[in-house]
């Protein structure tokens, strides 16, 4: 697609606020706006109603009548699972959707990198407050090198920049032509973190700010530790001692198994969507390049928050949580970021763990009860359908709230059957935290 000088500058300034309020707009308001649990804890385990898998199969379809291409969801508690898949796989088609569909995963690869980093960390390999400098002098001199700790590149505090948008230099003037130019680009880890660490941070250090450059980082840090891999590391060390069948860092632009198109509309420059499901993931490295399944995440973090990837300390860590946003007036804190895993206060009041994921074409959200008993993990194959005013503010949108419907609902045991009720407005929910372009 092709922009006249005016509209470019107009489009690149609307679209830089879009990315910059989706990036850091992280609070759910539908969830700020529910009474729940003290800031950066879980509520009471309360009893659940059993799954209702009639609302449940309604409220997925729901998300599907809203607009969403296609989506796949796995819920669980205790023994009970219910898996269901809605709208289609491709829109020209009409091929239908599979509940067992693989899917890119985005930034839940960074939970898989933090377990990874914090094996290593209880084998004394790796010190959590030690500076990066230490591991890494050579990428991370001087300063910053003495001053950013791995821990602080594991909760996004290191005031170090993203490196998403200078990988993709035009993607703000024309995407569709910018991600169809880079759809075959191999990137090596070593060139993404030095273009983070160019990158202008979003916050001074000490401040969280999202960024994907700490978890090529600390990717980059096992591979210096281990000697393998870190790719290899993560899948020897975490996704096959989860047990995982259908969870691993791609090997080549397509993925394995059965799986959807995977559709970009970046707020409406690429029109209609285009299916970006194959792709050179070597960009999101061990910050976001991973494939799964709903079911398999469902398992990863049942067993992560059960204590079986972990020993206790580690995992006390991993759940040391910072804040992420002040809270507007009169609103209670309800999001906090620990090491590669997030806590939320959903709208039913009660907290969870989990993270979310976005990459071109593909999103993602995993959440669980801190016992990992109650959980949903769902897939979905439309993104950046949300579309702004010439000021950068979202107008609405029927989407986000039916994901919010859905995800709530199967958390609490009473999904919703005609869509969200809470007291936000549906343009007041932003995205989640993975929102810029990966995820």
């Amino acid at each position: 697609m092709r922009l006249s000088a005016t509209r470019t500058a107009r489009t690149t300034a609307v679209v830089s606020t879009a990315l910059l309020t989706l990036s850091l707009g992280v609070l759910p308001a539908q969830a700020a706006d529910a009474a729940g649990a003290s800031a950066g804890t879980t509520a009471a385990v309360r009893h659940r109603p059993a799954l209702d898998r009639e609302a449940l199969r309604a409220s997925l379809d729901a998300f599907h009548t809203a607009g969403m291409y296609g989506a796949y969801s796995a819920v669980r508690d205790g023994h009970e699972q219910w898996r269901g898949a809605t709208g289609v796989a491709d829109p020209a088609t009409g091929r239908p959707t599979g509940p067992d569909f693989e899917h890119r995963i985005g930034s839940i690869t960074k939970s898989f990198t933090a377990v990874a980093v914090l094996q290593q960390v209880e084998r004394g390999r790796i010190d959590l407050d030690a500076p990066v400098g230490r591991y890494l002098p050579d990428l991370v001199p001087g300063e910053r090198g003495e001053k950013v700790t791995v821990r602080m590149l594991l909760n996004h505090t290191s005031g170090i920049g993203d490196y998403v948008l200078p990988a993709f230099p035009g993607i703000l003037q024309d995407p569709g032509r910018t991600l169809d130019e880079n759809r075959l680009r191999h990137i090596e880890p070593e060139e993404l973190a030095r273009l983070g660490l160019a990158a202008p941070p979003a916050k001074e250090r000490g401040k969280w700010a999202y960024a994907n450059t700490n978890y090529i980082l600390a990717g980059l840090i096992l591979e210096r530790v281990t000697g393998q891999d870190p790719e290899a590391y993560i899948t020897r060390h975490v996704i096959r001692k989860a047990g995982l069948r259908h969870t691993y860092f791609p090997s080549s632009p397509a993925i394995k198994g059965p799986h959807a198109g995977m559709y970009e509309s970046f707020f409406g420059l690429i029109d209609p969507p285009r299916d970006y499901s194959t792709y050179d993931m070597s960009w999101a490295g061990t910050a976001g390049a991973m494939v799964s399944t709903t079911n398999d995440l469902n398992v990863f973090y049942r067993r992560l928050l059960g204590g079986k990837l972990l020993g206790p300390a580690a995992l006390r860590a991993m759940k040391t949580t910072v804040p992420m946003e002040e809270p507007e007036p009169g609103q209670e804190e309800a999001m906090r970021y620990g090491l590669g895993i997030y806590t939320l206060r959903m709208p039913s009041g009660d907290w969870y763990w989990g993270h979310d994921g976005a990459v071109f074409g593909a999103g993602t959200w995993s959440l669980a009860t801190e016992d990992g008993r109650r959980q949903v993990s769902i897939g979905y194959t439309l993104m950046k359908y949300q579309r702004f005013d010439a000021e950068g503010k979202p107008l609405p949108d029927p989407i986000t709230p039916a994901l919010y419907a859905h995800v709530n609902g199967a958390l609490s045991g009473t999904p919703a059957r005609a869509g969200l009720r809470s007291a936000a407005p549906a343009q007041a929910l932003p995205p989640l935290v993975d929102q810029l372009p990966v995820r």
